[in-house]
């Protein structure tokens, strides 16, 4: 079975840390293989107070310390913890990094939030921006380690071009990457915060080529749309529909696997693209009616994404494939949306999605996904050689 890092640092306080005030990121996928949360670990009297660092404060990335904002660019702002009566300090509202005066006092900050292995997901940008703020304050950062669900899934999707940084994406990286948290930390501070002290509490018994559902630790929802390991799989493409009119499922019990429109005829979508074999899924009709979020109240022509082997499914490649279809259906009726889009106000949310401009432009021509994927594995070589020099895991 695996260990989360905060299991080993349950079991065996790092010296460094003791008695030192810290200030913990964490969230409500944040507990131990006992669904214990952290930050009843760290406030627990009970146990080697001796050896254990002393909470002083705790910040939340987006969604909330406990998921409570449900839907993108919901910010929220902090609080007084109501029991430990510490500050809780949100990042993900009038600041996203860390000010100096919330870090005033603090020994060192231990970040300890779930990653889904997708270049979109916001919560390695808090860790890079806590990195940044670290350095300027001159503290250490500390990660505890978290198994990349999808880390079975191969390298999919274009890198990013750093003229598309922005809150969904701040390294130059593939969009489904297969990194841990503490891998991304030793990227980041690689190619970007050089100064940064950074320290990881590593995982026991993780290995790269599995699934969440290999571990055996207990899946907690790292964020509201991301209920299961299901989901997690799909994402990394499917994350690009929240950039189209075409809803991603939000709304639904099964987010980012279901997708749809009312304008799309599902049973000629779903037959296309079962036609074009795509690997490691097929494609059922699935009708649906949003619950909140993009078409609301409306009945959506939709289809569900089947995977049934994640190890040769390519996620950002399927839906390639999928937007092609849909607009060869549909024509204009598709389009893709406006700024903003997570603080993005001039470039086009698809485009800093997918890392430039390119994969919008080939699906404009027409060009099938495997033609696009090519033009992706021009640029693996040079990434493979980099991920080599931070990567800590075997396969």
């Amino acid at each position: 079975m695996t260990k989360f890092g905060l299991d080993k640092f349950s079991a065996d306080p790092p010296k460094p840390l003791a008695g030192k005030r810290v200030g913990i990121v964490c969230h409500a996928a944040s507990v131990d293989s006992s669904y214990r949360h952290m930050i009843d670990i760290l406030a627990d009297g009970s146990k080697d107070t001796a050896r254990k660092p002393v909470l002083s404060a705790i910040f939340g990335p987006q969604h909330g310390l406990f998921g409570q904002t449900q839907d993108n660019m919901v910010e929220w702002e902090g609080s007084l913890h109501p029991a430990l009566k510490i500050p809780v300090y949100s990042l993900y509202g009038e600041h996203r990094k860390p000010t100096p005066g919330m870090l005033d006092g603090l020994d060192a900050l231990i970040f300890d939030v779930q990653d889904v292995g997708a270049r979109p997901y916001t919560y390695v940008w808090t860790l890079k921006h806590c990195m940044e703020a670290c350095v300027e304050s001159g503290i250490p950062v500390w990660v505890f380690d978290r198994p990349n669900p999808i880390g079975r899934i191969g390298v999919d999707g274009p890198m990013l071009s750093e003229k598309f940084f922005s809150f969904v994406g701040g390294a130059a990286i593939p969009l489904c990457h297969r990194m841990t948290m503490g891998e991304m930390a030793l990227l980041i501070k690689k190619l970007y915060v050089n100064n940064a002290d950074v320290n990881v509490v590593w995982m026991d018994g993780w290995r790269r080529d599995s699934l969440w559902s290999d571990t055996g630790l207990p899946w907690v929802l790292p964020s509201p749309n991301m209920p299961t390991l299901d989901t997690a799989i799909v994402y990394p493409g499917q994350v690009l529909l929240e950039a189209t009119n075409l809803s991603e499922g939000r709304g639904t019990t099964r987010p980012f696997e279901l997708f749809g429109a009312p304008f799309i005829n599902a049973t000629e979508l779903a037959a296309a693209l079962n036609a074009k074999k795509l690997p490691g899924c097929l494609f059922r009709e699935h009708g649906f009616i949003p619950t909140f979020q993009k078409w609301k109240g409306e009945f959506c022509g939709g289809v569900q994404i089947h995977v049934t082997d994640p190890k040769t499914y390519r996620p950002v490649e399927t839906t390639a494939a999928i937007l092609g279809a849909v607009i060869k259906q549909c024509g204009d009726q598709f389009k893709y949306k406006d700024p903003p889009y997570e603080y993005e106000r001039e470039k086009m949310p698809f485009d800093i999605l997918a890392g430039d401009t390119e994969l919008r432009g080939a699906l404009a021509l027409g060009e099938s996904a495997e033609e696009i994927r090519a033009s992706w594995e021009r640029d693996y070589a040079a990434w493979h050689e980099l991920f080599k020099t931070v990567s800590y895991y075997k396969e």
